[in-house]
């Protein structure tokens, strides 16, 4: 049996691209347990710990950036007090993700809770918000990887020990090691699975803000419409589908089944989302059945949906249509380039209007949590409206700071900009790029996406305002935008 390689999913989660998760300040002091810590050896790097038991397979636990919280406080029957993944903290914490081959089977919260000592009460938490995934077989580890690590793979995944297990029978190796979602607190896992433990989802405070009654524009027997607050994700995240529009709406709602998203857009963008009510997830389509989803769906493929955006800019951008070509790595911030780079997605957006509009105040700037980030002028903003021609993750955010016009409140794309204005040439791919070698690019690269990169705390000054299909017949619009708030 041929070993498959592990995906691009699973690879990067085992590097040290981790994006921001965050816990509870309860569920600190409960990780801060030090029989929690005790198995933990670090390397020399300090970067990747293994904990590994006295069982020749008892346990495989790959993480990166454990923390470690320095309050401790009285502990019941063992635990730390704590209960429940809420209330929701404010802010998100440090990345914690465990990586665990199973060494006895049985129930999947109880080997959680036995492996990385956690309360019963904490895993049945993590598994409703989506955070537990399994796969039959352990993917393959990274170059990273240990030689601790690199042997316990081998072992568990050794053609002998693979034949014996009734369960992958008729898979090939690459199959098995496809990744699923746990969904209930008793599911069996049997020894030598493969189990994911985001034991820090991504957290989205705002959702218990806002009313969500007030936040649907429509409700129609094929579909719902709802006007996505800033600072949510729509469908969920990899380890968090708890906290999302989706599940809000459905309950504003009184639905008991949930409402399921077709496609996302970034959390820190505000305006209407389409959701659908049906049966398969996967769908991505806008619709509440079966039979719209697929009528939906061939919308979209002949481009009959329209979407608007509205774009408050640092600076003014030219009326007309602006391309760019963005590198094809899925890695945040986008580089953008003017010119044409052979295997570069293609981006286009028209800009509609471009009008002159009072910067916001600092009231609205602290109530959404907008920086300015020292923008040399703050006197006047420009309020763009957008059709997007193309679409492409972060495309609006990048084409536009590649301009010299970003969005305010960028804290990705706009210290990116303001650092190229005053330094041009700094940018690896901008107007004025200073390399001449593919060493020299690599080396302008490597510099950039070390100083930028950090995501927006709430919100930004942009806006999916409208949504319409069939020539206009169903047409939606956004409230007025943040920034128009503090307008007189």
């Amino acid at each position: 049996m041929k070993m498959g390689s592990a995906s691009a999913g699973l690879v990067s989660i085992f590097s040290n691209g981790y994006r921001s998760l965050g816990a509870p300040v309860s569920s600190w002091r409960t990780l801060a347990s030090s029989s929690l810590y005790k198995h933990y050896k670090r390397n020399s790097k300090g970067a990747v710990l293994s904990c590994l038991s006295s069982s020749k397979i008892e346990l495989a636990c790959l993480s990166s950036k454990v923390d470690v919280a320095q309050t401790t406080t009285s502990s019941v029957n063992g635990y730390h007090k704590y209960d429940r993944l809420l209330p929701c903290p404010s802010e998100n914490g440090p990345p914690r993700v465990e990586h665990l081959v199973v060494s006895e089977g049985g129930p999947v919260l109880e080997y959680i809770c036995k492996s990385l000592d956690l309360p019963p009460l904490f895993v049945a938490d993590l598994i409703h918000f989506g955070a537990v995934y399994y796969a039959l077989v352990c993917p393959q580890p990274p170059p990273s990887a240990t030689p601790e690590q690199i042997r316990i793979f081998k072992e568990v995944t050794a053609p002998s020990v693979l034949s014996k297990r009734t369960s992958i029978k008729g898979k090939t190796v690459r199959e098995a090691q496809k990744t699923f979602r746990i969904t209930h607190v008793e599911q069996f896992v049997e020894a030598g699975t493969y189990l994911r433990v985001h034991v820090h989802p991504k957290r989205f405070p705002r959702c218990y803000e806002i009313d969500w009654k007030s936040r649907i524009i429509a409700v129609a027997d094929s579909y719902v419409v709802l006007d996505k607050p800033a600072g949510t994700s729509v469908g969920g995240t990899s380890d968090n589908i708890e906290e999302s529009c989706a599940t809000f709406a459905s309950r504003a709602l009184g639905f008991s089944t949930p409402l399921k998203t077709t496609h996302q857009i970034d959390n820190c963008t505000e305006g209407w989302y389409c959701i659908l009510l049906m049966l398969h997830c996967l769908c991505v389509v806008l619709a509440r059945t079966k039979e719209y989803c697929s009528i939906f769906h061939g919308k979209i493929r002949e481009k009959k949906v329209k979407k608007l955006y509205l774009a408050l800019t640092a600076a003014p951008v030219p009326i007309g249509i602006i391309t760019h070509y963005m590198r094809p790595i899925n890695v945040a911030p986008r580089l953008i380039s003017e010119d044409f780079i052979k295997g570069w997605y293609l981006c286009k957006l028209e800009v509609m209007e471009c009008k002159e509009v009072p910067w916001p105040d600092p009231v609205i700037q602290q109530k959404y949590c907008i920086e300015d980030f020292e923008w040399p002028s703050k006197d006047r903003a420009y309020e763009c409206k957008i059709n997007l021609l193309t679409g492409r993750t972060h495309q609006v955010r990048a084409q536009l700071a590649a301009c010299g016009a970003p969005i305010v409140g960028d804290s990705m794309y706009m210290p990116a900009a303001i650092a190229e204005m005053a330094n041009p040439g700094l940018s690896p791919f901008g107007k004025y790029k200073k390399y001449t070698t593919e060493s020299d690019k690599e080396m302008a690269v490597t510099k950039w996406f070390a100083r930028f990169g950090k995501e927006p705390k709430v919100a930004i000054g942009l806006q999916a305002c409208q949504i319409s299909w069939d020539d206009g017949e169903h047409f939606y619009e956004a409230r007025s935008p943040w920034w128009r708030s503090g307008m007189a």
